[in-house]
């Protein structure tokens, strides 16, 4: 088997480079172009690179991912996000590649109703962030290349989820990153933007094998939730990790780190992702703020 990956350097991916070489896969950096990183808006670069490797499945993870800075990414969160999900297909068409595994997310469902959650994948697209109304179109196009061509295209609508080496401008890292600062440096007190939120949070590396085992398990064609089921407050979810600091802290609201718009529950239902591959998450979310908290502390 031989596995391609764009955004093999970002967070997710270099846990999803990892895990496949563990399972002893061969495994091609698609962000590596020659000397430079590949240009996934760059459509010619991208048919190259895909047609060159002849891989047996793709991982698509590159994306401009934070949810809070896609309100200022403008052109550029379409351009990746929608344009480079759009080339990255047109090359696997061509290059005949197997199956392709597009990730998208849970910001896809927008506003959910009390009735929904937990959210299962038939629930109605209402997106309420210009990153959810980027996965929506780059969703369509995957499913439109599976109608219209046969890709074997399998899509993941992926929770929130974290662990170590995700970078300090996301939630649970971001925390992690105050309160070792804290530690080391005497403050009292740690900033945090709205805590009402209720999220579903997986360990990256729970989400990874989900990834790896969809790309061969899942029906061409479907989308597939990866989450736990289980949701948290984000208050309650610093208060464990605040509960975790070598000394006393408290939290405080601050408006710089409150977005615009949050979703005020999002949860969803993975029953689909296990009947299809039987996965089931082996890190609780003590374990994955464990982990963080000590990449924090050794950063």
């Amino acid at each position: 088997m031989r596995a391609a990956i764009t955004g093999a350097r970002g967070f997710v991916g270099r846990h999803l480079a990892a895990h496949l070489h563990r399972a002893g896969t061969s495994v091609v950096d698609l962000d590596l172009d020659g000397p430079t990183p590949l240009d996934i808006t760059d459509r010619d670069s991208v048919r190259r690179r895909i047609a060159d490797e002849r891989p047996d499945v793709v991982y698509h993870l590159a994306a401009r991912s934070h949810v809070g800075q896609s309100w200022t990414d403008g052109e550029l969160l379409m351009r990746v996000n929608v344009d480079g999900t759009r080339h990255v297909l047109e090359a696997c068409v061509e290059a005949g590649v197997g199956r392709v595994l597009v990730v998208g997310s849970a910001e896809q469902y927008g506003r959910i109703e009390p009735d929904e959650v937990p959210v299962p994948e038939t629930a109605a697209f209402r997106p309420l962030t210009p990153y959810g109304e980027s996965k929506v179109a780059a969703e369509r196009l995957a499913l439109d290349a599976f109608r219209e061509h046969g890709l074997g295209v399998v899509c993941v609508r992926a929770f929130n989820h974290t662990g170590p080496g995700q970078p300090p401008t996301f939630l649970v890292p971001g925390l992690a990153a105050r309160i070792a600062a804290a530690e080391r440096g005497g403050t009292d007190e740690i900033a945090l933007g709205n805590v009402e939120p209720v999220r579903d949070f997986s360990d990256v590396r729970d989400v990874v094998r989900a990834y790896a085992l969809l790309a061969t398990g899942g029906a061409p064609g479907e989308a597939y939730n990866v989450c736990s089921g289980r949701g948290v407050r984000v208050g309650d979810l610093a208060a464990q990790l605040l509960a975790r600091s070598r000394r006393p802290l408290t939290a405080t609201v601050a408006a710089e780190l409150v977005r615009p718009v949050d979703v005020p529950v999002l949860v969803g239902d993975p029953t689909k992702l296990v009947t299809a591959t039987g996965w089931q998450p082996e890190f609780t979310l003590g374990d994955t703020l464990d982990a963080v908290l000590d990449a924090a502390r050794r950063a």
